[in-house]
């Protein structure tokens, strides 16, 4: 009797070193990846970063990186709170995946059957906008961001903003990334649930994945007292700015998390969407997730292509798709103002990478998913942080000089065609919002919607440039067209119209 509980002892334990064994085996692999990230941070100078790798079913490694604010000594670890950004565009769509099984909502049921009050510039967009369409990117109104980034109004007032955006393709013949539709998506969510997209979502995905320091918000992150802080490079240095909330457009893009968590994430997208206790879609509802259902044109995808060298490149719902070495490889970015993060995964080879930073568009974060790749499955020994990073300065230099380049045209001499004072007032559009022109140190200030603020002195002509309050943000370029009388009729102000009131 003691000898057979010795030998199930035994048995025991060489059948838990079993089930660890993919960790214990790519010892030297995390060693070294382990290390390149350390040194890729360093050279593309990001303040803090935090990674995951699920390999063969079970977290391979998950560390955190520098420093949550530079000038601050505390550490990034595995609970650090980060946005995920655009990567919560997966989830939204396993949200409504989840709808899809439970039969209160189609795929290809049009948008306002369960939306009567919808409506888009286009009548016939409005009426043919299928559930799939909202995910897809491919609905033929273009960039709409200006809706929640250039004023503050509730996710309400941007859904009736959208039937006065003119479309910019006809409906399902192009492709331009779009994030206004995913909030669409969370208002029928919430219509078929009875529950707010942050709550289902928090109900549906957080808990069953015991994922306790996901947040659905910004607002519901912002208290806690570990998390990191976006930074920016302003004139040459890296500064700390303020957090950017998409609390307006959720659905596209405002869930908060830590690696640690964000792990349980990548592992159960890796396995046909099963956790401990359940699976939330049910099998066929998983495959159409990753099903490519558009193609994506050069031209709105990544430049890492000049590297990866893609023979295709497709969207599924919520995931950007590319082949890699003969895989299929199905990822996401997220970005926001200062932070930036990316969820890859190779389903072949059963590998799913991680990657949060609080550095804007810190690209680093591609480099360090090939480099999982590589390591963890395919092999290779490609330096991918340095051949990214002299791709994105080429880019970076490439912009630089245009930015130079118009500036040389700036006509000198010239004089604004009125006094200062006769360009200030109010300007309007009923969909860009409201824009007060006013008159500090013999400059112009510009407030758009009491949300963007910018001063800006005189270029040339009726032409006004400088840098937005935000420096972040860049400069603007504001110019005045005038009636055939003189008068001041219409403001141009960053390609948004605007015309005079008063």
């Amino acid at each position: 009797m003691k000898n057979l509980l010795s030998f199930l002892l035994c048995l025991a334990t060489a059948l838990s070193f079993a089930q660890k064994a993919p960790l214990t085996g790519y010892a030297k692999q995390l060693k070294e990846f382990d290390a390149y990230v350390e040194q890729a941070r360093q050279a593309w100078k990001t303040p803090g970063l935090a990674v995951a790798v699920v390999k063969d079913g079970q977290v391979l490694f998950t560390k955190g990186y520098g420093v949550k604010q530079l000038g601050r000594p505390e550490p990034v670890d595995t609970e650090t709170l980060f946005t995920c950004a655009s990567t919560t565009k997966a989830m939204t769509a396993v949200c409504m995946g989840i709808l899809v099984d439970e039969g209160k909502v189609k795929w290809d049921d049009p948008v306002i059957n369960y939306l009567p009050g919808f409506q888009l510039y286009d009548p016939y967009a409005t009426r043919e906008l299928k559930v799939r369409d909202l995910f897809l990117h491919n609905s033929g109104v273009g960039n709409s961001d200006f809706l929640w980034a250039g004023m503050k109004v509730s996710s309400d007032e941007v859904l009736q903003k959208m039937r006065l955006v003119k479309p910019s393709y006809s409906l399902r013949s192009g492709f331009i990334y779009q994030n206004i539709f995913y909030l669409v998506a969370g208002e029928i969510i919430e219509k078929a649930s009875g529950q707010p997209w942050e709550e289902f979502i928090r109900k549906r995905i957080f808990e069953p994945l015991k994922m306790s320091r996901t947040r659905p918000t910004r607002a519901a992150a912002a208290s806690d007292p570990n998390q990191t802080s976006p930074h920016y490079l302003v004139n040459g240095n890296i500064q700390v700015i303020e957090n950017t909330s998409a609390d307006e457009i959720g659905p596209a893009g405002s869930v908060w998390s830590s690696i640690g968590d964000i792990s349980k994430w990548v592992l159960c997208m890796l396995d046909s969407s099963k956790y401990e206790g359940g699976r939330l879609l049910q099998p066929a509802t998983f495959r159409e997730m990753f099903r490519p259902q558009t193609l994506v044109p050069a031209s709105q995808f990544y430049p890492t292509q000049q590297l990866t060298k893609p023979n295709w490149t497709t969207y599924a719902l919520g995931w950007f798709q590319h082949d890699y070495k003969g895989k299929k490889v199905n990822f996401h970015t997220g970005s926001l103002a200062g932070a930036i993060a990316i969820h890859g995964q190779m389903p072949e080879e059963r590998i799913g990478v991680y990657v949060f930073g609080n550095f804007d568009h810190a690209e680093v974060r591609h480099a360090l998913m090939y480099k999982a790749f590589d390591l963890f499955a395919l092999g290779g020994n490609r330096d991918w942080s340095t051949e990214m990073l002299k791709l994105y300065d080429g880019l970076r230099e490439r912009g630089e000089k245009a930015q130079k380049d118009m500036e040389t045209k700036r006509v000198a001499n010239t004089r604004p065609s009125l006094p200062l004072q006769a360009y200030t007032g109010t300007y309007t559009d009923p969909l860009y919002g409201e824009v007060q022109v006013s008159i500090l140190d013999n400059q112009l200030v510009f407030n758009i919607n009491q949300f963007v603020k910018a001063t800006l002195p005189h270029w040339h002509y009726d032409t006004f440039y400088g840098p937005y309050e935000k420096a972040w943000y860049g400069n603007a370029t504001a110019r005045f067209m005038l009636k055939t009388t003189g008068e001041v009729e219409k403001l141009e102000f960053d390609g948004m119209e605007f015309e005079k009131n008063n």
